[in-house]
């Protein structure tokens, strides 16, 4: 009998809810002689190993200069030790060798995919200890990055998502770090100095201040050995102060800005929850039914299915290390604005006072649990994983009680979770579009 990826996927279905629990992968853990923190998990399926380096030097570092975080970030590759720009992306494509980076409001990560091999994974971790510990930020390179960033500001005033989704931030966080935007503006970078990037790489991008996470083809001694070489050239330093807490809004707040558009965005929200939050299986089960869900939710069920004001209705908790942004959101026709943002009051305040039914329990449990094992069945998921319950101090079981602590969640903790931490009150309301 030949199996359909279809028939597999029904089969694979049918067991889960024979399943008593779904294992998540062994975490290893240690440090490295000069402080920076190890998470590895040995995946010798694949002839593969992912490496990604975490450092609390995310856009929430920027200071006085928004959008540093974001361009130190950038430049990493651009010329590293005696290696150049076009010398680096040449010998990582002759590896076979994927490198990529980001940085978002809590850290700034460098990630390498490579084939376990020694021949072709020695020289690509070369490469990528260089670039994190050796930048040279040339001018050339940094002149052309500014004016890329500059051109990059000017197309996002021209995109209503992008200035309700700053004005947004700048609303619920006020003069917090999280509330300056992550690309900066287009006055923080025409300031901006090319050395700040060199003094801003020199305090953050040490070894105290970094998490390293490893997925592969890799025994625990070759896995410790690799670890080593990343940041053997980085300075031990110290890790990254810690921010200030994020206050709540004190008040309701309402910000119309007019954009020439047929579509109004709204957004809706305030601070959240953070990361290690003590609400965060209570509050991630009732956003589920809220707003997380897609066409199962309530936020989706009123909006779209009964009255049609939007193709689409969300909401969602960012959990960051302080108070990440609780958001619903959607985008309707100018002359529904008004009642949709009124929808969405509505339907959050009902949500707050009776909180979700047993059946809706129910089918967000078993729609969070059934999906699990498709969330770590890949390493590069597995690796996102890992760096995440590292970079914020995560217990290392937190993938394999995952299940279990969502399958423990009452009706009167969503209820209770709800009432304590969202005040309808006090909520940022956000509309741009209505001309």
């Amino acid at each position: 009998m030949r199996l359909t990826k279809k028939t597999v996927i029904w089969i694979w279905a049918m067991l889960l809810p024979m399943t008593a629990a779904v294992a998540g992968p062994e975490i290893q853990h240690w440090k490295t002689d000069n402080g920076s923190r190890v998470y590895f998990v040995p995946a010798p399926q694949l002839p593969m190993v992912d490496i990604r380096v975490v450092f609390d030097a995310g856009s929430a570092r920027d200071g006085e200069r928004a959008g540093l975080a974001v361009m130190t970030n950038g430049l990493l590759d651009a010329a590293a030790g005696e290696l150049g720009e076009e010398e680096i992306a040449e010998r990582l494509e002759g590896l076979g060798a994927q490198l990529g980076s980001s940085a978002l409001r809590d850290m700034a990560l460098v990630t390498l995919r490579s084939l376990s091999d020694a021949k072709y994974l020695d020289p690509a971790v070369e490469i990528l200890a260089t670039i994190i510990s050796q930048p040279r930020f040339p001018d050339d390179i940094f002149q052309r990055e500014r004016k890329r960033m500059l051109i990059g500001l000017q197309a996002e005033q021209q995109s209503p998502s992008s200035i309700a989704s700053k004005a947004f931030y700048r609303t619920i966080y006020g003069d917090h770090p999280y509330g300056s935007p992550s690309n900066g503006t287009v006055e923080s970078i025409q300031a901006l100095q090319r050395e700040e990037l060199e003094k801003f790489h020199k305090q953050y991008y040490v070894a105290a201040n970094a998490v390293i996470a490893i997925v592969g083809n890799l025994s625990r001694d070759q896995a410790e050995a690799l670890a080593t070489r990343l940041v053997a050239k980085l300075p031990t330093g110290k890790a990254a102060p810690e921010l200030p807490e994020v206050k709540p809004l004190a008040m309701p707040v309402k910000e119309v800005i007019s954009f020439p558009s047929s579509q109004t965005h709204i957004l809706v929200g305030q601070p959240g929850m953070t990361r290690t939050d003590p609400d965060y299986m209570a509050l991630y089960v009732g956003n589920h039914i809220l707003g997380g869900s897609g066409f199962g939710s309530r936020i989706m069920a009123e909006i779209r299915e009964k009255r049609g004001l939007a193709y689409s209705a969300y909401s969602f908790f960012m959990p960051m290390r302080h108070k990440g942004p609780f958001q619903i959101g959607l985008q309707t026709r100018n002359d529904k604005a008004a009642e949709a943002d009124r929808v969405l009051q509505e339907t959050l305040q009902k949500f707050i006072e009776q909180g979700p039914t047993a059946k809706e329990l129910e089918a967000a449990t078993k729609n969070i649990t059934g999906g699990f094992p498709l969330r770590i069945d890949s390493n590069k998921d597995i690796l996102e994983y890992i760096a995440m319950i590292g970079f914020y101090n995560l217990p290392l079981d937190y993938l394999d009680t995952f299940n279990q602590r969502i399958e423990a969640v009452t009706l009167k903790e969503i209820r209770d979770a709800f009432r304590r931490r969202i005040d309808p009150e006090k909520m940022a309301t956000i509309m741009v579009g209505g001309e």
